[in-house]
């Protein structure tokens, strides 16, 4: 069995939609690819789940797993889960999320499980998303973008991970504008330079990030597929 740990540079980064497309394009390729999203925060939707995320990740699976085995932790506010826990009075529940994490990974040849926020948003007050990666013991995959800031919060996120041991698969450049600033376009090579991680690749921007098959095939197109099934 084979996992990766999608995590972003900041929150609203495409770290849904990243994952999303990651799995959609294994499944094309066969493989019998499970998700995860072990804590999602927000207003409860309409979609049939709780948390809009986790819709996304079903619907580019069909995986027919339960709700509460992809998403153990629910908390129905839009803030980070240390935030939601205090003014919901509420707690977290880790051990069922590693044991929730430890089903999916025995169920499916591929897991691929999205955090929340950046690296370092805390769970608890001494808990944060990179305790729970290195909990679970798999590889990250980092979610950045081609924008002004993206060098100091990839290098500062690949530092979090050095420093807790955490293995870094790759860098994925999310929101690619065509017409963006000459700068911009230089990110990928800038930010190898920069942290000696491979880049996995860099997505185009995709003005209707609602169109899953469209994500899929951008993924398809530009990440290195091949290089995270091996």
């Amino acid at each position: 069995m084979k996992a990766y740990f999608i995590t972003g540079t900041d929150t609203g980064v495409g770290k849904t939609s990243i994952t999303a497309g990651l799995a959609g394009s294994m499944r094309k390729m066969g493989i019998d690819v499970g998700v995860m999203k072990p804590i999602a925060t927000g207003y409860p939707n309409k979609t049939g789940f709780k948390s809009s995320d986790v819709a996304k990740l079903v619907e580019a699976t069909s995986t027919k797993d339960p709700e509460n085995l992809i998403n153990p932790v629910f908390l129905p506010l839009p803030t980070s889960p240390y935030d939601a826990t205090k003014l919901l009075k509420l707690s977290v529940d880790m051990p069922l999320i590693f044991e929730q994490f430890k089903k999916l990974l025995s169920t499916h040849e591929m897991l691929l499980v999205e955090g929340i926020g950046g690296i370092m948003t805390p769970i608890t007050k001494n808990f944060f998303v990179a305790d729970m990666i290195k909990g679970m013991n798999i590889e990250t995959i980092i979610v950045t973008r081609a924008t002004i800031g993206t060098l100091n919060h990839t290098v500062m996120t690949c530092k979090i991970c050095e420093d807790y041991g955490i293995k870094i698969r790759g860098l994925v450049i999310n929101n690619f504008d065509e017409k963006g600033t000459p700068a911009e376009k230089n990110a990928a090579v800038t930010l190898y330079e920069l942290t000696n991680i491979p880049i996995l690749g860099t997505i185009p921007f995709i003005k209707d990030l609602h169109s899953l098959e469209k994500i899929i095939e951008y993924v398809d197109k530009n990440i290195d597929m091949k290089f995270l099934i091996s």
